[in-house]
């Protein structure tokens, strides 16, 4: 082998190496994804969702109710749609009903989301920068008022 031979054989091994160690990663990965929806977009690709989601909305006025044997539940909604969430868990400080809250966990087969995570705003203006965006693209959020009426 020439010299020129010689290198781009190294050179070409070590590109694939740095490929499959990459495709490794990114499959490890995969299953660590959860990706972000917001009420609307849950319902209307229910099969699309079989995995881990992300929920992102505001809490429904009104919705919150206690239940003995499965926790906590309230409606998560966005402009259009509702969804019936069932957190069994402490429920964070700051969460209140008209306030953003993202869950996470999974859709169920009766159109409920069984959340295993509650995340909930930590100050007075802040609210996940994917909940306000889809918010504003439906105009349900403007800014620092969240408007109740469409």
């Amino acid at each position: 082998m020439t010299r020129k031979q010689k290198r781009f054989t190294v050179i070409f091994g070590a590109l694939a190496l740095l490929g499959v160690a990459v495709a490794l990663v990114l499959t490890a990965l995969s299953d660590q994804v959860t990706f972000f929806r917001t009420p609307t977009e849950l319902l209307a690709a229910p099969e699309e969702n079989s995995g881990r989601i992300r929920l992102g909305g505001l809490v429904e006025m009104g919705s919150v109710t206690n239940a003995e044997s499965s926790g906590v539940e309230f409606a998560v909604e966005d402009a259009n749609d509702r969804i019936l969430v069932r957190y069994s868990g402490i429920l964070p400080d700051l969460f209140r009903e008209g306030q953003g809250v993202v869950a996470e966990g999974q859709l169920q087969q009766d159109g409920t989301f069984l959340a295993d995570t509650v995340l909930a705003k930590h100050d007075e203006t802040y609210m996940p920068k994917e909940v306000a965006d889809r918010l504003k693209e439906q105009g349900y959020w403007q800014g620092d008022e969240v408007s109740a009426t469409q």
